[in-house]
Order: structure tokens, then C-alpha cells, then sequence
């Protein structure tokens, strides 16, 4: 083993692997393949009841078709939630491959019976279909049901809908998951090692700036010698979505996601609008960072770096006990979710060959529990993330009283717990440190974390607005045109105080949200901004109960509008304005960073 590599101190996370058995015990769980087959008996059931049927039937019978359509999309999301979850560890395995794989095609398969449910309660006459949600025998689901009305304009016919279900599985799903075994499989040589993606990755927050320019440099090499799959795949999924838009009615590449945030365009737009027109914020403040390292030109691969100049590494425990205590001092109920997922192994966070990128909370569903996903390399930012994870998984974990068919909550609301976990930490943190030089280290790290949430997650945005646009007016676009785009949107971002070099071109094609999620980005900047002001509002009380009524938030889960859900906390999100209000809150974080840099 290469010497600097074993001498790499460890961050006690190298065995922190989760328990999927209180969703299956194992691949070849028994109750596993029984609730596959089970599932397609039941589905098969509901259609032979309902089919035909729905237009006509009563508050009471509605009822009770939506208690056995809801166990049914609960018993498929647990087969899938454990295919992905067991898979998404060790990628390069071709037995969890084919076990995801296999998930996929009886979702289509049961979904492909079950479309004509959909179909016809979006055919029912609007009348009849008010009636039914406001219903008292359909209050459990009246919120899912009247957002499921919004896509009345872009539901197909029953046999299309079949069609568009048969060929998801071969189509963006297959190329998804291609992209994440190509990522997952591939190896980028640093100093004789050959290392996976996230550990070369997390090289970019080092101290030391020839670590992190050699880390950008193997990033590079690898993405180029990868870069024509990339590309391919970027390609298909694109036109793939083109296709699906086309049939489905919708007007511009961004509408789908929209509908599905239950927001619009415009008010989207005025967040852009707002975030754009403060990218001036994001080179004053890499002005600053650049005069505080010392350096006379910034480049990309110093955006991450650390004031302080050592790298010590924070252990696994330590960690634990930062977000436990920073949850607990806001409210004791916040602490206790948390922690079961420490005590009953509901994290993986080792780095592991084979494992994807990344960090994600998986909800599964309401009758088990969520787990938490990442790759903890012993890092402040890892402790950020360990926050923001958990903050998903109170989230999830509180929401499961909606019900599986209203306990999700639309991307843009769905940030807002995971953000508010990370400013419980890093104020925590900065209450804990007494001298200055650390603060404004912390408080860099800070803006640093809010540029990568804000500004940059709305820069990739206007970069998915650019391909999307450019693939369905030119056809298919080289890797070149790609990085041209990338190049574009970047440098309006960081203008001239930051260097982006040539090779820094190249770095969209790593990037998943593009392909698993398109148009998901802008959601960060939107539960970012929200978070800002709750977090000002909770910390200057001028809420009344604020926590309880966080924690309502919370447990409400998709129950109702998001405008609705978060006004019950005095904020106006529909307002175009509101943005301005995180935005100046940012702002002044840049300003205490100029004064304590000052001052020092």
C-alpha cells in the first residue's frame, strides 16, 4: 500500500454500515420474493374490482379503493427502497445490479396495471372530483389528491400510459443507472493510488493548495478518459426527456418539475432573478478569500480551501455528538429521532470502492423508517453533511403519520429541514469558539457551504436550462458544446475572482442531479433562502413557539400546499421579495467575515 495513503488517520466511520433488515434481511429474503409476488396479485385484484369502475364510485368506495392502492405503492416503494439502497453501496456488484434491475421492471409492471386508476380519476368530471377530496372519508388523502388534479393536462391515455411505463425501465432509468456503476466503477490516480471519486473529491477541501490542485488534476484525467460515455449518456437522458415533454404536453423542459415542487415558473423566475442579480455578493466575498489565503490569482480548485491550515480529522463519535447536542439544545424530540439512526444502524458512511458519491436521506417508507446515506471522510463539511442528512431524516421519520401517499413533500419544502440541521451545527459551533481567527475560519466555511447551496445550485440550473434548450433546438451535442455551456454559466457566477482553468470545463459530466432529477437543483437555493429567515426569525423570537411550531412543519410532510405549510410559520414564500430577504441575510455574512477579518 502506498505509504501516504496507510498513514491517513481514520476517521472511525470505516465501519459504519447500516442494518436493511427492517426492510428485508437479504437479497434472498423469502419475504422478500413473497412480496413481489404478492404485489402483482394485488394489483392485478384492484384492477379487476376498480377498472372501469372509478368515475362512479361513492365518497365511501373511493375510500376504501385509495386504504388498498396506498398499501400497494407502499409494498412496491419497500422492494425498491431496499434494491437501490443495497445496490447504491457496491455499485459494481452484478447480483444487486440485477436485483435493482429486477425492482424496476415489477414497478413498471405493477404500475402498468395500476395506470388506469390514475387515468380515470383524472378523467372524472370536476364536480364529482371536488365532491371526492372534499370528503370527509378522503381527508387523509385530500391534499394528494388535489395536487394529483394539477396533471390533468398531461396524463395520456390508459394504453400510452402503459407504454411510457414499459419503456422508463429501458430507457432513463437504465441510463441512470449506468451513469452511476460508470462514476462507481471508475478509478482517478492520485500520487500511485488509484482511488474512487469521493475520496479524490474531498482532496478539494485540503489545506494544502498543491493537494487540491493535484486532486483537480486527477479528477480530470479521469472524467476525460470517461468522457465520451458521459457525454452519450447526458445525451440520451435529454432527448429521452425531450420525448416525454413532447407527449405530455409541456411547454418548456422546466414545467414538469415545477408542477411536481407544486410551484410555476414565474415564481421560480423571480428566485433566479433574485439569485442572479447578487452573483456580485459571490466575487466580493472570493475577493476577500483571496487576499485571506494570500494568494494573487484564486483558482477553481481553491474555492473550497480552508483558513486553517491543518486538517484535523473529526472522528465519527465526535461528530455524532456535535449534531445530537446542536439538535437536542433546540428541541429534545429532534435529538431523540436522531439518534436512533446512530443506535440502530440507519447510516452507511464509510468510503468504500464501488459505493456512489454523495449523501442522500432515503425515506423508503412510512411503515419502516429512513436511512441515511454518505461518504464521511472526516472533515468539517462531512459534519455538515452528517446534519443535513439527519435533518432529512427527522424530516421523514416525523412526516410518516401523513401516510405513504402524503408524507413526501415537493424538493423545494424538502430542503428546508436538512438546511435548518446545518445552521443548528455551525451556530453551535460558533457559539463554542472564543477566538476570532477560528470564528471567521468557521464563518468562511459557512459562506463557502451557502455559495455551494445558492449560487452555485442556480449557475447549475442556468447550465440544465442551456442543454435542455440546446439539445432540443441543435439534436445532439458534443462534449465540447457541453463544456462550452458549463463554461458559460460559470464564469457569470465567479466573474474575474476566480480563475476557472481549462480543464475545470469538463466538470459538469459527474454532476447527477442533471440526469436523476432534472431541474432538482434550483430547490437548494430555495430551502437555503427559506432556512436563512427561519433561522433569523427563530433566533431573534420573533416567532411565538417557534419550535413547536417547526416541528409541526415538519410532521405535516406533504399534507398540504407548501405556501400554506410554511406561512403557519409567518413567511410569505409566494412573495417575489422574500427572496431578497435570505439573500440580504447572506450578505451580511459576508460582512462580518470583512469586519473580523479586519479586525484581525
Amino acid at each position: 500500500m502506498n505509504k501516504k495513503k496507510s498513514e491517513k488517520e481514520l476517521s472511525g466511520a470505516e465501519n459504519i454500515v447500516w442494518d436493511l433488515s427492517d426492510l428485508y434481511k437479504s437479497p434472498d429474503d423469502e419475504q422478500l420474493q413473497n412480496d413481489k409476488a404478492e404485489l402483482l396479485k394485488s394489483a392485478q385484484t384492484f384492477s379487476e374490482t376498480y377498472r372501469g369502475r372509478v368515475a362512479n364510485l361513492s365518497a365511501a368506495e373511493f375510500s376504501e379503493a385509495m386504504k388498498d392502492y396506498e398499501q400497494m405503492i407502499q409494498q412496491a416503494h419497500k422492494i425498491g427502497a431496499y434494491s437501490h439502497l443495497i445496490w447504491s453501496v457496491n455499485t459494481e456488484d452484478p447480483a444487486l445490479g440485477k436485483l435493482l434491475q429486477e425492482a424496476s421492471e415489477l414497478g413498471s409492471e405493477v404500475s402498468q396495471i395500476l395506470v388506469f386508476f390514475d387515468v380515470e380519476w383524472l378523467k372524472m368530471d370536476e364536480e364529482k372530483a371536488k365532491k371526492i377530496i372534499e370528503s370527509s372519508q378522503l381527508s387523509s388523502w385530500k391534499n394528494y389528491l388535489e395536487v394529483s388534479r394539477r396533471y390533468k393536462d398531461h396524463t395520456l391515455s390508459e394504453d400510452a400510459e402503459k407504454v411510457m411505463s414499459a419503456k422508463s425501465v429501458t430507457g432513463r432509468a437504465a441510463w441512470n443507472r449506468y451513469f452511476d456503476e460508470t462514476i462507481g466503477a471508475a478509478r482517478f490516480e492520485y500520487e500511485g493510488d488509484k482511488l474512487p471519486e469521493q475520496e479524490v473529491l474531498s482532496k478539494l477541501h485540503n489545506p494544502d493548495r498543491e493537494v487540491r490542485r493535484k486532486a483537480h488534476e486527477s479528477l480530470t484525467k479521469g472524467f476525460k478518459e470517461h468522457g465520451r460515455s458521459l457525454t452519450f449518456i447526458f445525451n440520451t437522458i435529454l432527448a429521452d426527456k425531450y420525448t416525454n415533454d413532447r407527449l405530455r404536453n409541456y411547454e418548456n423542459w422546466i414545467d414538469s418539475r415545477n408542477l411536481a415542487n407544486q410551484t410555476d415558473r414565474q415564481s421560480v423566475d423571480a428566485l433566479i432573478n433574485a439569485v442572479t442579480g447578487k452573483y456580485h455578493l459571490v466575487q466580493r466575498y472570493y475577493e476577500l478569500k483571496k487576499k485571506l489565503l494570500g494568494y494573487d490569482e484564486l483558482f477553481d480548485f481553491d474555492r473550497y480551501a480552508p483558513l486553517a491550515k491543518s486538517s484535523k480529522t473529526i472522528k465519527w463519535d465526535e461528530a455524532k455528538d456535535i449534531v445530537l447536542e446542536a439538535f437536542g439544545e433546540f428541541h429534545p424530540i429532534m435529538a431523540e429521532t436522531a439518534a436512533k439512526f446512530f443506535d440502530n444502524n440507519w447510516i452507511d458512511a464509510a468510503i468504500k470502492p464501488g459505493k456512489r458519491g454523495g449523501a442522500y436521506s432515503a425515506s423508503t417508507v412510512t411503515s419502516v423508517h429512513p436511512y441515511v446515506f454518505m461518504n464521511y471522510d472526516g472533515q468539517l463539511r462531512d459534519v455538515q453533511t452528517l446534519a443535513h442528512e439527519l435533518g432529512h431524516g427527522v424530516h421523514q421519520y416525523a412526516a410518516r403519520v401523513q401516510g405513504e401517499l402524503q408524507s413526501s413533500t415537493p424538493l423545494t419544502t424538502a430542503e428546508t429541514a436538512s438546511v435548518f440541521g446545518e445552521m443548528l451545527v455551525f451556530s453551535k459551533l460558533m457559539n463554542n469558539l472564543d477566538d476570532d481567527k477560528e470564528k471567521l475560519a468557521l464563518l468562511v466555511s459557512k459562506i463557502d457551504d451557502t455559495i455551494a447551496t445558492v449560487f452555485r445550485q442556480i449557475s447549475m440550473n442556468r447550465f440544465e436550462d442551456k442543454i435542455h434548450t440546446a439539445r432540443r433546438e441543435q439534436g445532439e451535442l458534443t462534449t465540447e458544446q457541453f463544456s462550452l455551456l458549463w463554461s458559460e454559466t460559470q464564469r457569470e457566477l465567479y466573474g474575474d475572482s476566480v480563475t476557472l482553468t481549462d480543464e475545470y470545463k469538463l466538470w459538469w459530466c459527474y454532476i447527477p442531479h442533471f440526469l436523476h432529477t432534472p431541474g432538482y437543483v434550483y430547490a437548494y437555493a430555495f430551502g437555503e433562502l427559506l432556512v436563512l429567515a427561519l433561522y433569523d426569525a427563530y433566533k431573534n423570537n420573533n416567532i411565538e413557539n417557534f419550535e413547536e411550531k417547526y416541528l409541526g412543519l415538519l410532521e405535516a410532510g406533504g399534507s398540504d400546499w407548501p405556501h400554506n405549510l410554511i406561512a403557519k410559520l409567518d413567511m410569505d414564500i409566494t412573495n417575489p421579495e422574500f427572496w431578497e430577504n435570505g439573500l440580504s441575510l447572506f450578505e451580511t455574512m459576508i460582512s462580518d467575515a470583512e469586519k473580523l477579518a479586519a479586525s484581525l
